[in-house]
């Protein structure tokens, strides 16, 4: 099975707030499974997408593209997680 790559790849935090760069359909497939949130319909598209590119029905940016969404959606797209917290400490300390 080919690697299908993404263009870019996509920053996400797991766990504790560790970084972690999904660069594949498989790698985004592989957190797709383990997610252990809600599996609301843009969660079943962006698997959907997945396995479509990964049985090479689609090209991987369609499943790229979906899964960055997914991730944004959940606060998890590491580049608006980290703005999102800065805000929020920025809210804390001036309302001390």
């Amino acid at each position: 099975m080919p690697a299908k790559h993404f263009s870019q790849p996509v920053a996400i935090f797991v766990g504790l707030g560790f970084p972690r760069e999904i660069n594949t359909v498989f790698e985004a497939y592989q957190f797709l499974e383990e997610w252990t949130g809600s599996r609301s319909p843009s969660y079943a598209t962006t698997l959907a997408l997945c396995q479509a590119a990964l049985s090479g029905d689609q090209d991987a940016e369609p499943a790229r593209v979906a899964f960055e969404a997914f991730v944004r959606s959940r606060g998890i797209l590491a580049p608006e997680a980290m703005e999102l917290a800065g805000a929020r400490a920025a809210q804390e300390w001036v309302a001390a």
